[in-house]
């Protein structure tokens, strides 16, 4: 997998070694996810908090090394104690007040790698910042104190990739110029669009099936 996004930057004309590949193991049981520690993935994608706590777990009691959780599905907002504990990194902050309430559960300690998600399908119920209020409210995401904004993180509608992505890193481009902040992630693309997200400047691409193979089927 690592071959083939080293692959797609240098198509896309990116210096080798500039986009990261995030493994993502939500769905899949515990023993996959032991199984890519041994493997030396130990930074792992996971959608809800419920699922990652328990495979946590699993891996302590197995003596796994440790792993370094990453959020990627939507926070409700009475799990975000627990989120600030177990997350090494959010990249699902979908609203200033989310923000806010993550930035208070880490005051004092060190700061919470966050990306903001924003909406870009135009689909119904999908989480995210509009980028218009995005802009308007990033002047005081980057300001609270508990997280560290590292940058944007997004999702394509099937067929809408490259407008999905080519509007992401437009918007990162403004929000440096607005706040002179540094922005180093733009976290896009998965196992059905990660090319067309590297041509358009991803830094993060997020992989599940095409490194894990399809997500058991849920019986009953």
């Amino acid at each position: 997998m690592r071959a083939e996004v080293r692959q797609a930057e240098r198509r896309s004309g990116r210096p080798v070694g500039s986009v990261s590949l995030l493994p993502v193991t939500k769905g899949h049981p515990p023993e996959l996810a032991q199984l890519a520690t041994t493997l030396g993935l130990t930074t792992l994608g996971e959608n809800y908090l419920q699922e990652c706590s328990a495979k946590d777990r699993f891996l302590q009691a197995a003596g796994a090394p440790s792993v370094n959780w990453h959020l990627l599905g939507h926070l409700q907002r009475n799990k975000v104690r627990r989120a600030a504990e177990l997350f090494h990194s959010v990249e699902s902050v979908d609203s200033l007040e989310l923000a806010r309430l993550l930035s208070r559960a880490r005051t004092g300690q060190a700061k919470l790698p966050v990306l903001c998600e924003v909406e870009l399908t135009g689909l119904p119920h999908r989480t995210g910042f509009p980028p218009a209020r995005l802009e308007e409210e990033f002047s005081q995401l980057v300001e609270l104190e508990g997280i560290e904004v590292e940058g944007l993180m997004t999702v394509a509608a099937p067929g809408g990739a490259g407008k999905a992505f080519s509007g992401c890193r437009e918007l990162l481009e403004r929000l440096r110029d607005l706040t002179g902040h540094e922005l180093p992630t733009l976290s896009m693309g998965m196992s059905g669009d990660f090319r067309e997200a590297i041509a358009e400047g991803s830094t993060r691409v997020r992989i599940g099936s095409l490194l894990f193979g399809s997500r058991p089927a849920v019986s009953g």
